[in-house]
């Protein structure tokens, strides 16, 4: 029976520190003459752990802080940071903050969010779980999933298992009188290996990461999951080029996803340099697609009640039938454009592409032949033309069903085309990103092999 004392959570406490600690900074620059200020504060810590062939690789406990500190003298900016909490060190930051502000050029749009945007209500989003495990047990979770996927025939060696748990704590506050705490906790198991047959070998592996460890897939499932995926890449051919349908798996269909969060985020289109400038309030997919924002979902990888300034959150369609109804911008961007903050500083906050009716074979099957991608390489995207050519691995389909897997190849196209000609989105989503979509079925991609 295990009796270890559960060290008692001191992060309410913490969080009040913070927050004290950034309300007096703000006084500071204040009494400085800024006519503006903010801060932004964190504390993460965490353990990791990895175990590679049934030892021990790294023991890792991490402790990390972070001080923030942002001036505005009328339009004109100025930020530091510090790692240290000493009054000394916050004190330096400070002054430096203020002094790159001073001979700073004015920027019309510089300063903080409006004050009415500001967030008033805190809903509970159950982000708070912290995983009570020692290195004894996280290194037995480690071997536990590791010899799971090893005992999988044709593994024939390992990279290792992983278990990290991790905690932040974070306070934003600013001189409209606004201090917003946050606490979190995010999770993760990972395990990856190594199979081999005549022709070769091949690599794969699988995690899961959560809120509450309580929702992890059992860790013996993860490690046979990573074993199954790495032995079915084995005897993976080349392609002939061709022009084909291709279906990209969730964990891949997000990267798609955030192409188009990127093409119609502020800072793109201000500096004009997105193939979607313009494009609010007109068709970029197909009419059956809907993208939502729903940023108060209970142990979301992206909930928040408000965003990097402070700005109150809310669910918010992006793309409706199709049609983009809104960007995705923070105060800055907005001002820069005319418009109004989106409460999208920092980023998107859970985009959850609405699921159809069809589970990955049913996918399979409406494709009838064409390429499964499980993997893409490279940095081949341009979101100020839409142009698109990756690295892919994956499966040939035919008939409805997997042929064979398949590597080295490239598959091309246009945003835009790849966008419009999206065919289906599958109902198996995947939980595990603050992007949430199922598999995405596009009619027609070159696919460059041979």
């Amino acid at each position: 029976m295990n009796t270890r004392p559960i060290a008692p959570d001191r992060s309410l406490d913490e969080l009040d520190r913070l927050a004290e600690l950034a309300e007096d900074v703000i006084r500071r620059c204040r009494a400085a003459g800024a006519s503006q200020a903010e801060v932004a504060a964190s504390i993460d810590t965490g353990l990791n752990v990895s175990v590679r062939l049934g030892e021990v690789e790294t023991v890792e406990r991490t402790r990390d802080r972070g001080f923030g500190i942002t001036v505005y003298f009328g339009r004109r900016k100025g930020s530091a940071s510090t790692a240290d909490l000493q009054p000394d060190s916050i004190e330096a930051s400070i002054r430096q903050a203020c002094a790159i502000a001073r001979y700073t050029e004015e920027d019309p749009a510089a300063g903080l969010a409006d004050a009415a945007l500001m967030a008033r209500e805190f809903p509970e989003l159950d982000l708070w779980h912290p995983w009570d495990i020692d290195v004894e047990r996280a290194i037995a979770l480690g071997v536990e999933i590791e010899d799971a996927g090893r005992a999988v025939p044709r593994i024939s060696n390992s990279e290792g298992a992983a278990v990290q748990a991790g905690e932040t704590l974070a306070v934003y506050a600013n001189s409209h009188g606004f201090v917003g705490r946050e606490r979190g906790t995010r999770h993760m198991l990972s395990c990856a290996l190594i199979a081999e047959d005549d022709a070769g070998m091949q690599r794969d592996y699988w995690y899961d990461s959560v809120r509450a460890a309580a929702d992890f897939m059992p860790a013996a499932e993860l490690g046979r999951k990573a074993a199954e995926r790495t032995v079915a890449r084995l005897g993976a051919r080349k392609l002939s080029t061709r022009q084909c349908p291709v279906l990209f798996v969730p964990e891949v269909a997000r990267s798609l996803i955030g192409h188009l969060v990127h093409a119609v985020s502020g800072g793109a289109l201000y500096r004009k340099a997105s193939f979607l400038l313009d494009h609010a309030g007109r068709q970029v997919l197909p009419a059956f697609v809907d993208i939502v924002e729903r940023p108060h979902l209970p142990r979301g990888h992206g909930s928040t009640a408000f965003d990097a300034e402070g700005v109150a959150t809310r669910e918010s369609p992006l793309v409706l039938g199709g049609v983009l109804q809104r960007y995705v911008l923070g105060s800055y961007s907005a001002r820069k454009l005319g418009l109004t903050t989106t409460a999208n500083a920092g980023g998107i906050h859970n985009l959850v592409v609405a699921p159809g009716g069809d589970d990955f074979a049913a996918l399979l099957k409406r494709m009838g032949s064409g390429l499964v991608v499980t993997e893409v390489m490279g940095q081949g995207v341009s979101i100020v033309t839409g142009d698109y050519s990756r690295g892919a691995a994956g499966f040939w389909v035919e008939n409805g069903a997997i042929a064979y897997p398949v590597e080295e190849i490239t598959i091309a196209a246009n945003l835009r085309d790849m966008f419009a000609g999206i065919v289906a989105v599958g109902s198996d989503v995947d939980p595990r990103s603050h992007i949430l979509t199922g598999s995405i079925l596009v009619e027609r991609m070159t696919v460059a092999g041979e």
